[in-house]
């Protein structure tokens, strides 16, 4: 939505306001103790916004601080919005909007992975091609028996979402996945 001209003399109406829906990925370093998730994810369920992807664990353990890696999406404001408030949170210690950092360096987006176990139960042929298409995704066998295969594949999270959808005809049985694990490119650091 692009400025709007309205009957109304409003000077709401005046500023370029986007209202399409972007994908950030957001890095935040917390202090590692008791309900800091909670307090976290409560301010994400309390205001009505959506987690798309949550990763958190201990990344330097003699400080004890844990790294929360939120995928959300919103429109640029409500993305500002959401940095500003996990800032304000007590155990916050630095809100990193990836997306943006990425951006600034010309780059399309951070460096972003996800894990998934992928279960598929199949005989005969759909066996076969389920085996052709992991190695073609470069997915590795973890386990197998004569019924099934679990596939271990890391990639972005499209690249896992068409692996999965490719092996739903094949007898996709189960899937667990890890969320995103993201960082900044370059030699910086947070």
């Amino acid at each position: 939505m692009n400025a709007q001209n309205l009957s109304a003399p409003s000077a709401y109406f005046l500023a370029d306001v986007s209202d399409e829906n972007e994908t950030h990925t957001l890095s935040v370093i917390v202090d590692n103790e008791p309900g800091v998730l909670a307090r976290v994810i409560g301010l994400f369920s309390g205001r009505g916004y959506n987690i798309d992807s949550l990763t958190v664990s201990e990344t330097e353990h003699e400080r004890h601080l844990s790294r929360i890696t939120i995928v959300t999406t919103g429109t640029p404001m409500i993305i500002e919005q959401i940095r500003h408030q996990l800032d304000r949170l007590v155990p916050v210690h630095r809100v990193t909007d990836l997306t943006v950092q990425a951006k600034q360096a010309s780059q399309d987006k951070p460096l972003e992975r996800e894990l998934a176990l992928v279960k598929v139960a199949g005989t005969g042929e759909k066996r076969l091609e389920a085996l052709r298409l992991g190695d073609a995704f470069r997915a590795t066998v973890i386990d197998a028996t004569t019924e099934h295969f679990v596939f271990e594949i890391t990639g972005r999270t499209n690249k896992v979402e068409q692996f999965i959808s490719i092996m739903k005809p094949l007898g996709l049985v189960e899937v667990s996945r890890t969320g995103v694990a993201a960082v900044q490119r370059g030699p910086e650091g947070l």
